[in-house]
């Protein structure tokens, strides 16, 4: 019998795991939010998801066909789940023309300028959200009403914008209380915003799927919403009249949409726990600092894109030991 030992390059842990089916499964986590969304604002929701998934697959196409000279790689469903991601970020109601336009900005900025899959710095969809709020900023906030509501169009009526414009003017918290949703309503969605910032429930139970399924870890999440909270809790106690309960900034705006799908894009977030909680406390932090402190009723998008610019540098000072060493 030999005594030679034969080292294979590394990987040597493998799975059945692909992009492919990784990608899939983050779309079959977001499919009750779609289907609530589309119940809640009707036919719009559908067609904005619909335009934006389409519009995405087609950037990437011919992007990557005709100007990078490369193999197309639509098939391994990251452009549709940035398709989808985009959509949860705008308004059921918004023309079709700027839901391309912020396709093109996700797909071609966002992702392909950097490489394509595995080589982007930042979330592609929030690139494309970002992109569409500072260029189109009536109709990024011009929020359809739900289905149960007797007005078609209304601006900037969300709770969160009804919070920071009331607190604004100095309305106590008290009197502005009879204005905002209830508790359920805020849970289950039936509330004004965009696609994805309707139904915590929803967000959550596909949260769930990804953390059973591996394709998340707790870390991020968790870190995210639990920094939120204690420092909106802080505020909070401190002076309550000034400051809403936490409750509505965690179950309302685009917090459990950003915690829990966008922060956790495996590309542009750290790759160890400790650097994950790291990056989902910074994230927290300066999402709860814009909403109570900055000009725009809601800070989670702001937040992800500048922790994705920090990830190289927390990948680099947080790493696990390597094998063998001190």
């Amino acid at each position: 019998m030999s005594n030679l030992l034969t080292v294979s390059p590394s990987p040597h842990v493998h799975s059945d795991d692909s992009t492919r089916k990784i990608m899939y499964r983050v779309v079959y986590a977001m499919i009750p939010a779609l289907l609530w969304s589309v119940f809640v604002f009707g036919i719009d929701a559908l067609r904005v998801t619909l335009i934006a998934v389409a519009a995405c697959l087609a950037f990437e196409y011919l992007i990557q066909k005709y100007l990078m000279k490369a193999t197309p790689t639509i098939t391994d469903g990251s452009a549709l789940v940035t398709g989808i991601l985009l959509a949860f970020n705008v308004p059921a109601g918004i023309p079709w023309w700027i839901i391309v336009i912020g396709s093109l900005a996700a797909i071609g900025i966002g992702k392909l300028s950097f490489g394509g899959l595995g080589s982007n710095i930042f979330n592609p969809a929030l690139v494309g959200r970002v992109f569409l709020l500072i260029s189109f900023p009536v109709q990024m906030t011009s929020w359809p009403a739900t289905r149960q509501s007797d007005v078609d169009t209304v601006t900037s009526a969300t709770p969160l914008g009804v919070i920071k414009e009331g607190l604004t003017n100095g309305t106590p918290v008290s009197q502005l209380l009879p204005e905002l949703p209830a508790t359920s309503d805020m849970l289950l969605g039936n509330i004004g915003g965009s696609l994805g910032e309707i139904s915590a429930l929803f967000l959550i139970l596909g949260g769930l799927y990804m953390l059973f399924k591996k394709v998340i870890t707790w870390h991020i999440p968790v870190s995210i919403i639990a920094s939120v909270g204690a420092v909106a809790a802080i505020f909070w106690l401190a002076d309550p009249q000034s400051y809403i309960n936490p409750v509505y900034h965690l179950l309302t705006g685009g917090l459990m949409l950003g915690a829990i799908f966008m922060a956790t894009d495996m590309v542009s977030s750290p790759m160890t726990p400790k650097g994950q909680i790291i990056y989902g406390v910074g994230i927290g932090v300066i999402t709860i600092s814009i909403r109570l402190f900055g000009a725009y009723p809601e800070g989670i998008s702001f937040a992800i894109l500048i922790m994705n610019a920090f990830t190289p540098l927390i990948n680099t000072y947080v790493k696990p030991k390597r094998f063998g060493g001190k």
